[in-house]
C-alpha cells in the first residue's frame, strides 16, 4: 500500500462519514490501492476487486486514481473491469467522465509540501510556464516563440548533463531554477495538455498561490461538478496558444487580485492534502445522496470572508445554469391574492420557475390539486419557521442568478413592467434592480438617521417586496450579515429589506436601481389589518432599523441617487407596434 493511499483510508476512517457496519454503509471503498496504475497488475487486481463481499459488479463502490503516472486513461479503467463502481480519478477528460457520477480529482503532486503561506508573499511578476517534459512538440515549438518575444515569460526544461534525472530543479540554457520554489514569484503559471491529460502542474501552481492558465481542451478540472474554476484560473483554447500573452496582459489588476483570491481559497479549502482532497470527495458524494441537504453551489465556491472583496467581479463572470429569472414569493395565509399574482407572473417571458416559500407552519398550503395550471415549474417551499429572512434563502431550486423577489399581494405590476426590470438587472446585475423606492434622512432634531417613505426625488433603497437581485446577495444575507442584523430582523418581523439594501450598498458601493413610474403599490383587496405595514409602530421601527444597522456597519453604506430607468420610448408618441413596452404603469 502506498503512502498516499494509507492517509486516503485514514481520511476516511477519522471523517463524519465512516461506519465499520457494511450493513449501515451507503458506499464502499475497496482497501486495494489502485492509486496508480503502473504500480498495478491490472488482472489481478480486477480479479481481487471482484472476490470482495459487497462488489457487486462495482455498484456503490468508490475507486481512488490519482497519483502522477497514474491518469486514469478510459481503456485501463475498461481493462481493470470495474463495472458500475465511481472513480474519482485525476485526469478525466470530457468523453470519460461521467457527470454526476465520478468524481474528478487534481493530478496529487508530493512536491506542494515544499511550499508554505509564508512564501506566497511578495511581488508576482513573471509568467512561468514550468517543466512538462511530455509537452507535444508543436506546443513546444510555440511555447518557444512566444518566451522569445516576451522577456516576461520564463520557459523552463528538465536540467540534462550533470542535473539529468534531478527534477528539483528546471533550466532555461545555463540558467538553473529551484523547483517549485520559482513558481512563488510567478503571476501566471501555464499548464498545457501533455502526453497525459492531467498534470501535477496544476497542484504546484496553486500551492505557489499562482493563478493556473488552463490549455487543455478537454481536462475535466478537479471537483468540476461544484467548483466554478472560472473564478480561479483562466482559460485558452489549445488552438489560440499564440495569443497567450495578449489574454494575460488585457486582464485589469481587479480581475487578477479576484483570481488570486480565489485560488488561494480553492487549494486551502479543497486541494491542499491528502485529507481535504479526500473529505471534498466525501462531501460531493454525501450531497448526491442527499441533496435537500446539499449545499448551494455559492456556497461550495465562496470563502468565508466574501464581505473582503472590495467588488463582487464574479457577478460578471459567473455562468447561469438556467436563463431569466426565479420569482421567489414569500406568502403566508393570502392564498386568493397568491394565485393572482402567479397567473401574472408567468406572462413575463423571462420568467424561469416560481418559487413560493410558505411561511404558515400553523397550516399546510393548498393542495397541488387547487394551485393555478401554469406553463412553468412551480414548488412550495415550507419553512420550519416563520421568519422573513426565509425569502432570501439561497435555495437550491432557484437556478437562475436572477430573483425576483416579491410579496404576494404586489397584483398591480404588469408582465411589461417585471421583464423590463429584468432586462435592467442584466444591465446592473451587482445592483438591487426594483420598483418601490425610500430614502433615507438625517433628523437634526433627534440626531438620528430617519426611513422616508414620501415621494422625493433621491432614492436610496428599492424594496425587496418586488425587486430583482443576484443570488450571491441571499448567500450573503443568509451566511455572512454583520452583527446581530438578521436575528433582530426576524425577531421583529421587520426590515428585511432595509438590511438587503445595507448588505449590497456595503460590498458594492453603489446605489440601487428604480424602475418604470409607478409609486403606489397597494393591495386592492387585502384588508388594511393583514399587512405588517399597518402597524404605526412598523414605520418607527423601520426607523430605528437605519440607525440600528448604520451602528452596527460603524457607517452609513446606502447611496443616494436621482435616477430612475424607464424604456427609452416610454413617453414618445410612437405607434405601439414600435415599442416592446406598451404596459408600463404611471404615477
Amino acid at each position: 500500500m502506498s503512502r498516499e493511499f494509507y492517509f486516503i483510508l485514514q481520511s476516511i476512517i477519522e471523517s463524519k462519514y465512516y461506519t465499520p457496519n457494511p450493513d449501515e454503509a451507503c458506499i464502499f471503498v475497496p482497501s486495494i490501492d489502485t492509486l496508480n496504475q503502473n504500480r498495478f497488475r491490472t488482472l489481478e487486481t480486477s480479479q481481487a476487486l471482484a472476490s470482495l463481499t459487497y462488489w457487486s459488479e462495482g455498484e456503490n463502490h468508490l475507486v481512488f486514481n490519482m497519483i502522477p503516472g497514474s491518469v486514469p486513461d478510459y481503456s485501463t479503467v475498461v481493462e481493470l473491469s470495474l463495472g458500475r463502481a465511481i472513480v474519482a480519478g485525476a485526469g478525466f477528460s470530457s468523453w470519460t467522465y461521467r457527470p454526476g457520477f465520478d468524481v474528478s480529482l487534481p493530478v496529487y503532486s508530493p512536491t506542494t509540501g515544499q511550499l508554505s503561506d509564508a512564501q506566497h508573499k511578495g511581488a508576482k511578476s513573471w509568467l512561468i510556464v514550468s517543466s512538462q517534459t511530455n509537452l507535444h512538440p508543436e506546443y513546444m515549438r510555440e511555447l518557444w516563440h512566444l518566451a522569445q518575444d516576451h522577456s516576461d515569460m520564463l520557459l523552463l526544461e528538465a536540467c540534462t548533463s550533470d542535473l539529468q534525472g534531478n527534477y528539483s530543479v528546471r533550466c532555461r540554457g545555463d540558467e538553473v531554477y529551484q523547483y517549485p520554489h520559482i513558481l512563488q514569484q510567478a503571476r501566471f503559471c501555464l499548464v498545457v495538455r501533455g502526453a497525459r491529460l492531467g498534470q501535477p502542474t496544476l497542484l504546484e501552481a496553486m500551492a505557489a498561490g499562482c493563478i493556473p492558465v488552463i490549455c487543455a481542451d478537454s481536462l475535466v478540472m478537479p471537483f468540476q461538478d461544484v467548483l466554478d474554476w472560472k473564478r480561479a484560473a483562466i482559460f485558452i483554447a489549445e488552438d489560440d496558444l499564440g495569443s497567450l500573452m495578449d489574454v494575460l496582459t488585457s486582464l485589469s489588476d481587479d480581475r487578477v487580485a479576484e483570481l488570486q483570491r480565489q485560488v488561494h481559497w480553492f487549494y486551502d479549502r479543497y486541494l491542499s492534502s491528502i485529507k481535504k482532497i479526500t473529505l471534498t470527495t466525501l462531501d460531493i458524494l454525501n450531497d448526491r445522496v442527499f441533496p435537500q441537504h446539499a449545499r448551494t453551489y455559492e456556497e461550495w465556491n465562496m470563502s468565508p470572508d466574501p464581505l473582503a472583496t472590495k467588488s463582487p467581479l464574479f457577478l460578471q463572470l459567473t455562468a447561469p445554469r438556467s436563463q431569466g429569472f426565479t420569482a421567489v414569493i414569500l406568502t403566508y395565509d393570502r392564498v386568493e391574492s397568491l394565485f393572482s399574482l402567479i397567473q401574472k407572473l408567468v406572462k413575463a417571458p423571462s420568467l424561469s420557475k416560481v418559487l413560493v416559500v410558505w411561511n404558515n407552519q400553523r397550516k399546510s398550503p393548498p393542495h397541488p390539486s387547487m394551485w393555478p395550471k401554469i406553463n412553468k415549474p412551480l414548488k412550495v417551499i415550507q419553512t420550519k419557521e416563520n421568519k422573513l429572512s426565509n425569502r432570501f434563502y439561497p435555495y437550491e431550486e432557484i437556478e437562475t442568478e436572477a430573483i425576483l423577489t416579491i410579496d404576494d399581494d404586489i397584483v398591480m405590476l404588469t408582465s411589461d413592467e417585471l421583464e423590463f426590470g429584468y432586462e435592467v438587472w442584466r444591465e446592473f446585475p451587482d445592483r438591487i434592480v426594483g420598483f418601490p423606492s425610500r430614502t433615507h434622512v438625517w433628523d437634526n432634531v433627534t440626531m438620528r438617521w430617519k426611513y422616508e417613505s414620501e415621494w422625493t426625488n433621491q432614492i436610496s433603497m428599492v424594496l425587496t417586496g418586488a425587486a430583482f437581485h443576484h443570488k450571491y446577495w441571499s448567500y450573503l444575507y443568509t451566511t455572512s450579515m454583520p452583527g446581530n442584523i438578521k436575528d433582530w430582523v426576524d425577531e421583529h418581523m421587520n426590515c428585511e429589506d432595509i438590511a438587503m439594501n445595507f448588505l449590497v450598498a456595503n460590498v458594492t458601493k453603489k446605489a440601487p436601481i428604480k424602475v418604470t413610474p409607478r409609486k403606489k403599490f397597494k393591495c386592492p383587496k387585502c384588508i388594511n389589518t393583514e399587512m405588517l405595514s399597518a402597524d404605526l409602530n412598523h414605520m418607527m421601527e423601520r426607523s430605528q432599523c437605519i440607525d440600528r444597522f448604520a451602528a452596527i456597519y460603524g457607517s452609513m453604506p446606502l447611496q443616494t441617487v436621482e435616477f430612475r430607468a424607464d424604456p427609452v420610448l416610454y413617453k414618445d408618441n410612437f405607434p405601439e407596434k414600435l415599442k416592446r413596452f406598451n404596459d408600463i404603469g404611471s404615477l
